[in-house]
């Protein structure tokens, strides 16, 4: 009798946690229970984009009624598998971790971000001033330091270049972020590395990677030298995962647009990722890129197997 009724308990509890779980399951995107999750790709500093995303996120709650929760996982593949395990419904991503989430997770690019007015970037590579290196074919044999192998601008367009000019650096490392990646270079831990480019402001004022450092390396433009620029390449898109209601991608994009509208929202977005607008952008955007990663026969499956 009572191996009955200890059975009759133990399914009595598998059953209503069965039922709890399906509730859970069931509450709607948005709600306080099933928050929407937006992600940050970390190409600078995750804790500095965590805080600086905060007013973000309470900015789109208040305007779309919905409740919101960021994180900035630790690498861009991370980025890039969170629309494949549901971790993510929208996330900020780089252009080339983009086309990885859209081919593996069928997610979408919706909106893509304006830097200096600008619709496109490239990547760069600099090198010590002191490393003997005036041209890309001098980085043979050299130390070279990479950002992240899902990065456009840090390691696809760089390598790209580097493999066209049979160039083999001795020794290859990679940073994860832009910032270190100058810093690296700055400090001859590497004799050069690969990083994102922007040009200047009208008055000379340097927009590229090395901006990052130059508060603690007020010398960073003198030291660390641009050997070479990669072609144009479509800026980073604001990505949303496939099966989203059409109706909760409507509002979010909305909110997104306006808040950019708003003095906070540029100054909360160029402290993240130096961004000073956003447009309306389509996956159709990215087809030049698509078309480079297949001139040079690259598999987006072998970017997702790398090490994170």
């Amino acid at each position: 009798m009572k191996k009955t009724m200890a059975l009759i308990m133990l399914i009595f509890v598998f059953v209503s946690l069965l039922l709890a779980s399906c509730t859970m399951s069931e509450k709607p995107i948005g709600s306080k229970e099933n928050p929407i999750k937006f992600y940050f790709t970390p190409s600078s500093d995750a804790e500095e984009i965590a805080n600086n995303s905060k007013p973000f996120m309470d900015y789109l709650q208040t305007q779309t009624g919905f409740y919101f929760k960021s994180a900035v996982p630790t690498s861009y593949v991370a980025v890039v598998e969170s629309f494949g395990s549901n971790r993510a419904d929208i996330a900020v991503m780089n252009s080339f971790g983009y086309l990885m989430a859209n081919e593996k997770f069928g997610s979408l690019a919706r909106l893509s971000v304006l830097r200096n007015g600008e619709q496109y970037y490239r990547g760069m590579i600099i090198a010590n001033t002191n490393s003997g290196i005036t041209k890309v074919e001098d980085i043979k044999g050299k130390k070279f330091a990479y950002t992240d192998s899902a990065s456009t601008s840090g390691y696809f367009l760089p390598k790209k270049m580097l493999k066209e000019k049979n160039v083999e650096p001795g020794n290859t490392t990679f940073a994860m972020k832009h910032d270190i990646v100058v810093t690296m270079v700055y400090q001859g831990q590497v004799d050069a590395g690969a990083a994102y480019y922007s040009p200047p402001a009208a008055d000379g004022t340097i927009r590229d990677a090395r901006i990052k450092v130059k508060t603690q390396f007020p010398d960073v433009e003198e030291k660390v030298k641009i050997i070479e620029l990669t072609e144009e390449i479509k800026n980073d898109p604001v990505v949303f995962r496939k099966d989203l209601p059409k109706e909760v991608v409507d509002k979010v994009i909305t909110a997104i647009l306006n808040y950019l509208n708003t003095e906070e929202g540029k100054a909360t977005f160029k402290k993240i990722y130096d961004v000073d607008g956003l447009v309306v952008a389509s996956d159709a955007d990215y087809d030049n890129l698509r078309k480079l990663i297949k001139e040079n026969d690259l598999k987006v499956e072998e970017f997702l197997n790398k090490k994170k």
